[in-house]
């Protein structure tokens, strides 16, 4: 009996995290479309990339909150933190098949191209991205 409650647990963890990455990867390929097109080509790529930095935390919080309630997600950070840690993971797969499949650059020709002002904004968006599911009010919305 316990064990079936433990995998019946992970279903709504594996569930959210897959949509969270799916909503904030759409999101995100939505703003780099027209941070590419039209920004970059007025800004720069830095202005570019600082000024798209704040639409996608908005995604982030407001899809984190929204899976919260949508998948009743325990009150337990640790379960909350396995949902954002699966969506970097899913995240992070489909941001390295792009470089390394699309783009044809090697992951150390990747990292070396990448801005250190905004990368730096990046990648402390992908840590709140992960964390911010758990660092939400642990209590239940009823």
């Amino acid at each position: 009996m316990r064990g079936d409650r433990r995998a019946a647990g992970a279903v709504p963890i594996l569930a959210a995290g897959a949509s969270y990455f799916a909503i904030v990867f759409a999101a995100g390929f939505v703003l780099g479309a027209v941070r590419t097109l039209w920004l970059v080509p007025a800004l720069g790529e830095r202005s570019a990339e600082l000024i798209e930095a704040p639409l996608m935390l908005a995604v982030v919080v407001v899809t984190a909150r929204w899976l919260v309630r949508r998948f009743a997600l325990p009150p337990q950070r640790l379960a909350r933190l396995a949902v954002g840690l699966l969506a970097l993971a899913l995240m992070l797969a489909a941001e390295l098949a792009v470089v390394l499949w699309l783009r044809r650059l090697s992951l150390a020709d990747y990292v070396a191209s990448r801005d250190p002002v905004s990368g730096s904004v990046y990648l402390l968006s992908l840590g709140l991205f992960a964390a911010l599911p758990a660092l939400l009010p642990l209590r239940r919305s009823g």
